[in-house]
């Protein structure tokens, strides 16, 4: 990709999901640096706002820093490695966490919400829906979600291991144009610079090249945990939905602004495959399907000629037990599948809301969660 493309990458991008690493959040481990995090926040500010130089963002904040926060209040000097230890500093350290990020995006005019997340969540297709539908919700009502790995319930066994990698989980959920890691480094080098003097600065590459992770020692690299490795795995992973890392030094002066007016800062790892593109090529390769739906011929011109959202009023029938976050396919009234997407409820609920308005579903099933069967954002039409 030629410099100017992925200039206009980056000013095109719509939401962009920031991850920013504990030692510069706590400048190395000192406590919270309210400056730091109130210069981040006024520039999320400038992008979710936008202004006459560039058209309003959606952005989802990723903060390390709770345990080293943690840490500070209670006292300890060194980090223990007693997984109820961390857990408790995490407890502790997240209220003053929240709390900066509270605060500073308060005084630029932003609301800000707490979202803890365990890979389990992720991992399970419900929880999953969920999730996504709670930070897209967020975001509509122009609030920037601050997330954090839930620290106090994780066990070696499910933690994400590093926000690097929560920060491309993320970006994948609510499929980001561009996932910005802030670091304490300008970006990749061929090799440590601090060790080599002729390590050449990498200002772009391909996200998953092979050569990236043999350039930064594999993934058993002595750089450890939240090291160069770490984020060129979360590239990788980023780029499975399409979305592009960009990796920077996070006390660059107005480095998210002018990222996102396509200046190139840091590092670039180009996702080769477009966003719409890597969906709607995973829904279309499941070949587990867990069920289906028929639906009348209007809803089919809806969902073809309009681009629309299937809703259950177009609805005529339900086969299979799914539940909700699984991928059904959607047939017209001959059997033909037209199309398949991510099931908003499960096949019982399903069956209850046929050929219903969303105004009747409270009343059938207790409670309402989206208007759609299948949004049109978790839909791919059938060649």
């Amino acid at each position: 990709m030629s410099e100017h493309n992925a200039s206009h990458l980056l000013r095109q991008a719509k939401r962009i999901v920031v991850k920013v690493g504990s030692s510069l959040v706590t400048n190395e481990g000192k406590g919270l640096d309210e400056q730091a995090i109130g210069e981040w926040c006024r520039q999320l500010a400038l992008l979710v706002k936008g202004d006459h130089t560039q058209s309003a963002r959606e952005v989802i904040m990723v903060s390390s820093g709770a345990i080293a926060e943690g840490m500070k209040r209670l006292g300890w000097t060194t980090r223990p490695h007693e997984i109820h230890e961390l857990q408790a500093a995490a407890a502790v350290g997240q209220m003053g966490l929240a709390q900066m990020y509270e605060t500073q995006l308060r005084l630029n005019g932003l609301g800000s919400a707490q979202v803890l997340l365990t890979h389990a969540d992720l991992a399970d297709r419900e929880r999953y829906l969920n999730a996504r539908s709670t930070l897209l919700t967020l975001l509509q009502h122009g609030v920037i979600p601050v997330i954090n790995e839930n620290d106090t319930v994780v066990t070696d066994e499910i933690k994400f291991g590093d926000n690097d990698t929560l920060g491309a989980l993320v970006a994948n959920l609510v499929e980001a144009d561009v996932l910005i890691i802030l670091t304490d480094q300008k970006g990749l080098y061929t090799a440590d610079p601090r060790k080599d003097t002729n390590a050449a600065f990498v200002h772009q590459a391909l996200a998953g090249d092979h050569a990236l992770e043999d350039m930064a020692g594999g993934s058993g690299s002595s750089l450890g945990k939240g090291g160069m490795i770490t984020k060129i795995l979360a590239a990788k992973r980023a780029a499975g939905s399409g979305a592009s890392t960009v990796v920077a030094w996070g006390r660059e002066t107005d480095v998210l602004i002018r990222l996102a007016n396509g200046e190139s800062i840091g590092t670039l790892l180009v996702a080769p495959t477009h966003k719409q593109q890597a969906r709607k090529q995973w829904m279309a390769d499941h070949l587990q399907l867990r069920g289906s739906i028929e639906i009348d011929n209007g809803a089919v011109k809806k969902l073809r000629d309009e681009g629309k959202s299937l809703l259950p009023i177009g609805m005529v029938s339900v086969q299979g037990d799914f539940s909700r976050g699984d991928v059904i396919a959607i047939c017209n009234v001959q059997g033909l599948e037209i199309a398949r997407g991510l099931a908003n409820y499960a096949s019982a609920e399903a069956k209850l809301i046929c050929r219903k308005p969303s105004s009747e579903f409270e009343n059938l099933l207790g409670f309402t969660a989206e208007p759609e069967m299948v949004h049109r954002d978790n839909l791919v039409l059938s060649k």
